[in-house]
């Protein structure tokens, strides 16, 4: 059974996404690779739970630049709140930088996630889940709709 099949969803990731997609031989290892990452899913916790949504596309205003994204999968949580997990299909980041970094989108994630569902943006979790090596990441604090505005205005050319 195909990973991007498993709950019910067009894809969870694309073949494309994988490291070393653009090699020329990337379609004979393709087959091999995604029943990797397969089986690493299946293995990891996520696996046995069953989302709320999945492929979520949205479309919001931070500050002064709207934003399009799509939430890979949403779980719900016993105090009436939610997990937002993206599926990573590469390495953690490494150092404080580049951890720091990633918990933006997820700051985004969950902003988008608050807003579509109504929901407190305080119950609203985030999590990265790097599927081949099965290690969920939970950054220990995101930014908010501030400090989002303020990073994205120092991104968005003038």
């Amino acid at each position: 059974m195909p990973v991007e099949r498993f709950y019910g969803a067009e894809r969870l990731f694309d073949l494309a996404d994988l490291p070393g997609a653009a090699d020329t031989d990337f379609a004979q290892r393709d087959a091999e690779e995604l029943a990797t990452l397969q089986e690493a899913f299946l293995a990891s916790p996520w696996a046995g739970r069953t989302p709320v949504a999945v492929e979520v596309p949205f479309e919001m205003a931070i500050g002064d630049t709207v934003v399009r994204g799509r939430i890979d999968a949403v779980f719900a949580e016993p105090d009436g709140g939610a997990t937002v997990v993206d599926w990573k299909t590469g390495e953690p980041p490494h150092g404080s930088g580049a951890a720091r970094h990633a918990a933006i989108q997820l700051g985004v994630y969950r902003l988008a996630w608050a807003a579509l569902s109504d929901c407190r943006e305080s119950l609203v979790r985030t999590a990265f889940h790097y599927v081949r090596t099965g290690l969920t990441v939970v950054p220990d604090a995101l930014p908010g709709p501030d400090e989002l505005a303020g990073l994205l205005a120092r991104e968005t050319p003038s």
